[in-house]
C-alpha cells in the first residue's frame, strides 16, 4: 500500500519552551532557531486577547513567515491557543519543510496543559520531544516570591484566572524535564542552590551549551520523548516526586513527615504562618475530622492553596483499587502503615534562611496530642470543622 503522502513518515517532533522569564524565554527560542537546523517557531501572543483575539506567529532563523489572528474560545485566550496549536503544528508537519517545531508558550501559560493537549491530539503526526523552562538564575526567587494575582500583573488568560504569579512561576518551573538556563551574570551561589533544591531531578542545560540544540533535537532521531503520564503522576499530590532534605549556599529545603492527622482548628490558625515559613512549600497532609480525604498543600509567595485530591487508598474498598493508576498504588506501599494505611503527612518546605527547627515546632503543634489521638475516629469527627470554609465553599 502506498503511504499517504501528506503524512510524513515519521512523526513531526515538537520542544515546549515557557517560562515567565520572557528575555530568558525568547533567548533560549533564538538560540534554538539558529542551531538547530530546519526548526520553526510556534508562538501564540496572548497580550491582545483583550480585543477579542490572539495572534499566530510562525518564523524561523531567516525571519517572520505568517501572522495571523485567531478568535477566542469562550472568552479565553489559553483556550484558543490549545485549540489552534495542534493543527497549526499538523499544517507545519504535512509541510514537509522543516525538521522540528519550538512552541514558545506566552509567559503565564503552564506547560503540562500544552503538553498533554498535544500528547491526545497530535495523533500519528505529531510528537513531544521535550518541555522546557527558560530561567534566569537570578529571578526565581523574585518571581516565586510574588504575590500578586496574574490579573494585577497583565498576565490573566481569562477572566476567571485567580492564579498568583508566586504559584504559576513553580508550576512551571516543576514541571519541565529540562532547565534552560540564561545567565544573565547577576545570580549567586543562592540563586543556583534555590534552583537545583526546587527541581533536583531537572536536567539544567545553559543556553550556551551545545546540549541545548542536542536535548530539543533528540525527538527527531528517535528519542522516546516526554511522558506526559509520568509528569502528570510526578506532579500528583499522592505520589509527587518531591525535593529531599537539602541544605547548600544558605539555602534550605526541610522535610517534615507524620503520621498523626492534625487538629482542624490547630493547624488552620497556624496557615498563615505557614504559608509565609518559606519560597516554596508543597505535599499533602490530612485532617482528623476529614479521616479519609487525602488534601494537598501548594504555597508560593506568600499565598497557599489547599484542596480536596479524593480519598486515601486506606479509605478505598479492595474493588475500587483496579481503577487507581499503578503509580499511586506504588507510592502508597513503599510507605504503607499497618494502621493508617497511606495516610500521613508529608509537607516540604524551600527557602534561603529557613528556620527548620521553628518549623518543625510549629507543625508538630498542630498535630493531635496523645489523649486526642487516642480518642479515636469517632471523637476526631467532632472536632471543630475548622477548613470547611476553604474545602467546601458555598456557591
Amino acid at each position: 500500500m502506498a503511504r499517504n503522502p501528506s503524512r510524513p513518515a515519521h512523526p513531526f517532533p515538537v520542544v515546549l519552551v515557557g517560562g515567565l522569564h520572557s528575555d530568558a524565554r525568547a533567548e533560549v527560542v533564538r538560540r534554538l532557531l539558529h542551531t538547530v537546523r530546519g526548526s520553526v517557531a510556534l508562538y501564540h501572543d496572548l497580550s491582545t486577547a483583550a480585543a477579542g483575539t490572539v495572534r499566530r506567529t510562525v518564523r524561523d532563523v531567516s525571519g517572520e513567515l505568517s501572522s495571523n489572528e485567531v478568535p477566542l474560545v469562550n472568552d479565553c485566550a489559553c483556550c484558543a491557543l490549545r485549540e489552534d496549536a495542534v493543527p497549526e503544528l499538523q499544517r507545519l508537519a504535512a509541510g514537509g519543510l522543516h525538521r522540528l517545531a519550538v512552541v514558545e508558550l506566552w509567559d503565564s501559560v503552564e506547560p503540562r496543559a500544552m503538553a498533554e493537549v498535544i500528547a491526545a491530539h497530535g495523533g500519528e503526526t505529531l510528537t513531544l520531544s521535550t518541555v522546557m523552562t527558560a530561567v534566569d538564575p537570578a529571578l526565581v526567587l523574585p518571581y516565586l516570591s510574588n504575590g500578586d494575582d496574574l490579573a494585577e500583573a497583565g498576565l490573566a488568560v481569562a477572566a476567571t484566572d485567580q492564579r498568583t504569579v508566586g504559584d504559576t512561576w513553580a508550576r512551571q518551573l516543576e514541571y519541565a524535564q529540562v532547565l534552560a538556563l540564561v545567565d544573565t551574570g547577576d545570580a549567586d551561589d543562592g540563586d543556583r542552590a534555590l534552583l537545583a533544591q526546587l527541581h533536583p531531578t531537572a536536567r539544567q542545560v545553559p543556553v550556551t551549551s551545545r546540549q541545548l540544540a542536542e536535548v530539543a533535537s533528540a525527538g527527531a532521531v528517535g528519542s522516546a520523548g516526554f511522558d506526559v503520564e509520568a509528569a502528570a503522576a510526578a506532579q500528583h499530590p499522592a505520589c509527587a516526586l518531591l525535593p529531599q532534605n537539602a541544605e547548600e549556599a544558605g539555602v534550605a529545603t526541610f522535610v517534615w513527615r507524620r503520621r498523626r492527622p492534625f487538629h482542624p482548628e490547630r493547624l488552620y490558625r497556624a496557615l498563615e504562618d505557614l504559608a509565609c515559613a518559606a519560597a516554596r512549600s508543597r505535599g499533602r497532609f490530612w485532617l482528623a475530622d476529614r479521616p479519609d480525604t487525602l488534601l494537598s498543600w501548594d504555597a508560593a509567595g506568600g499565598a497557599l492553596c489547599v484542596a480536596n485530591t479524593g480519598p486515601w487508598l486506606a479509605s478505598l474498598p479492595d474493588a475500587a483499587w483496579d481503577m487507581v493508576p499503578p503509580a499511586r498504588r506504588a507510592a502508597a506501599a513503599l510507605d504503607w502503615h499497618p494502621e493508617l494505611g497511606d495516610r500521613g503527612q508529608h509537607l516540604v518546605f524551600t527557602a534561603p534562611g529557613l528556620d527548620r527547627a521553628g518549623l518543625a515546632r510549629l507543625l508538630d503543634s498542630c498535630l493531635l496530642t496523645d489523649a486526642e489521638f487516642a480518642g479515636g475516629r469517632e471523637a476526631w469527627r467532632r472536632l471543630p470543622a475548622s477548613f470547611d470554609a476553604l474545602l467546601d465553599p458555598v456557591s
